[in-house]
C-alpha cells in the first residue's frame, strides 16, 4: 500500500465519558478536503465494500483513514491491499473500542471535514459530492443523509429510512436520524464535541452538542448510505440501545424529568422505525 502505516498511540485512558475541546489548526489547499474515518474490528467480511464505496465517490478531495483496532483476522492486509495513496493505515497498540479508534483518527485526520463511515456499510458514489454542495449553499456544519439498508449477509432490505431538510436540536432530542455513517461534519465542531462512551450513543452525544449551539442539522432525504444491520451490534439488543439512549441524555446535561419525557418520544419513534426492519 502506498498509504501511510502509522502505529497509532496506546488508548488513552478515560473515564467512564470524556469531552473533547476545541482545538485550532492550519489548514490549507494542499490538503483533503475531507478526512474520511473508519475504526475498524476484524472486519475482513465487509471493509473491503466500505473502502470499495469511498474509492467509487465523484467527489475525489478525500483521506481514508482507517484504524485497525488489534483485528485478529486479516483486516490490516486487506486495508494494505490498497495502493491508493489517500487511504492510511493506523495500527492500535492494544483494543481500545470504536470511540477511542474515531478520535485516533480525527486527531490524525488533515481535512476541514470529517465524515465516518463504518467498516460494515456503504456509500452510494455520490454521497460526499452532495454533501459538499449543500454545506457551499447553506454554510451548514452538520450534514446528514437518509439510509437504504442491507440484512448482515449484505442483502438489500426494502425500506429507506427519510430525513428532514434540517434538523433543529429539540427535534433530535426526540429521535436520532442521524445516522452516524452518513455525516458530513466540521471538523473543528466535530473536535470541540466529541464524546466517548461505550455506555451511551456517543455520536448522538456529539450531535446534539453541535445542534445545542444553534447550529441545525442539514439533511439530505436520499439514501446516500447503505446501513448493515449487523447481528451483533452494539445497537441491536433494543433494551440495551434504550439504556444507552438515556446515558446520552444525562450526559448531555438534561435533568432526569426532562431526560424522561424525551425518552417517551425515542421509545414511540423506534417502535414506528424498527416495526419496517423486522
Amino acid at each position: 500500500m502506498n498509504g501511510d502505516l502509522v502505529r497509532a498511540p496506546v488508548c488513552p485512558k478515560e473515564k467512564f465519558y470524556y469531552r473533547g475541546v476545541d482545538r485550532n489548526y492550519i489548514w490549507d489547499q494542499t490538503m483533503p478536503q475531507v478526512s474520511v474515518i473508519m475504526a475498524a474490528y476484524n472486519a475482513e467480511r465487509t471493509i473491503g465494500v466500505a473502502i470499495d464505496s469511498v474509492l467509487a465517490q465523484t467527489y475525489t478531495n478525500w483521506e481514508l483513514l482507517v484504524i485497525n483496532d488489534c483485528s485478529k483476522d486479516s483486516t490490516s492486509a486487506i486495508v494494505s491491499s490498497y495502493s491508493d495513496t489517500r487511504i492510511r493505515l493506523l495500527q492500535n497498540e492494544k483494543n481500545c473500542g470504536v470511540s477511542i479508534s474515531r478520535k485516533i483518527g480525527m486527531e490524525a485526520a488533515a481535512g476541514k471535514w470529517i465524515a465516518v463511515l463504518d467498516s460494515d456499510d456503504a456509500w452510494t458514489p455520490d454521497k460526499l459530492e452532495k454533501q459538499i454542495k449543500l454545506a457551499k449553499e447553506t454554510g451548514a456544519g452538520l450534514i446528514f443523509t437518509g439510509s437504504a439498508f442491507m440484512d448482515d449477509e449484505g442483502k438489500p432490505i426494502d425500506w429507506q429510512l427519510h430525513v428532514p431538510k434540517r434538523l433543529p436540536y429539540r427535534e433530535l432530542l426526540k429521535q436520532n436520524l442521524v445516522s452516524n455513517s452518513s455525516v458530513l461534519v466540521n471538523a473543528a465542531l466535530y473536535r470541540k464535541h466529541y464524546a466517548i462512551g461505550d455506555k451511551m450513543h456517543e455520536d448522538f452525544a456529539i450531535w446534539l452538542g453541535i445542534t445545542a449551539e444553534g447550529r441545525d442539522a442539514y439533511g439530505i432525504d436520499e439514501p446516500l448510505l447503505i446501513y448493515r444491520l449487523a447481528k451483533a451490534s452494539k445497537s441491536s439488543n433494543k433494551i440495551k440501545a434504550a439504556k444507552m439512549n438515556w446515558n446520552t441524555y444525562r450526559y448531555v446535561g438534561l435533568n432526569p424529568f426532562t431526560a424522561s419525557y424525551y425518552m417517551c418520544w425515542y421509545i414511540v419513534k423506534s417502535l414506528l422505525k424498527y416495526r419496517h426492519l423486522k
